[in-house]
């Protein structure tokens, strides 16, 4: 299935210049979405993953399916001051400011494999992060999956030595 037929280009958001990719017809048509989790899923069935970390809020919806098809935790990586305490957190710059990423102390533990997962990867940052909290806790970042890339932005080179695949280029 071509995932991108099912992707939607929104110009000028979230402001003039910005093309948006959305994915929201890809969640509504059952079908592709099935795609996209099992494409996902079937990537790192046999890497022995412990854990999917989901970055907050659009990695839930593809993490979610894909934490459960593998049979592993979910451990969702949310923006600031969204979990109860106790929790872990880095902080990390975007193009507009300062932002920061927090999950429940104790959500893993040393050693675990971890994938993680978000809808796009676009300068890394917010992977990036990601990446320093999980490692943080002495658990190993088994690789990141998206459902799509924007290459121009080279987010790649953000995540280091990471293995990193996504359904969909642009």
């Amino acid at each position: 299935m071509n995932l991108k037929d099912w992707i939607r280009d929104i110009p000028d958001f979230p402001k003039k210049g910005i093309l948006f990719r959305d994915l929201t017809p890809l969640l509504a048509h059952p079908p592709a979405f099935r795609d996209a989790v099992e494409r996902i899923t079937g990537t790192y069935r046999d890497q022995s993953i412990d854990a999917v970390a989901a970055i907050d809020a659009r990695g839930f919806l593809f993490g979610a399916p894909v934490a459960l098809a593998l049979g592993v935790p979910l451990i969702p990586l949310r923006k600031a001051n969204k979990l109860p305490p106790e929790t872990v957190g880095v902080d990390y710059m975007l193009e507009y400011g300062k932002a920061r990423i927090e999950m429940i102390a104790g959500a893993l533990v040393p050693d675990q494999r971890v994938l993680i997962v978000d809808d796009l990867l676009a300068t890394g940052g917010t992977a990036a992060a990601a990446l320093r909290l999980i490692e943080g806790r002495g658990a190993r970042a088994a690789g990141a999956a998206f459902v799509v890339e924007l290459t121009f932005l080279n987010g790649r080179a953000a995540l280091g030595n990471l293995s990193v695949s996504s359904l969909v280029q642009y």
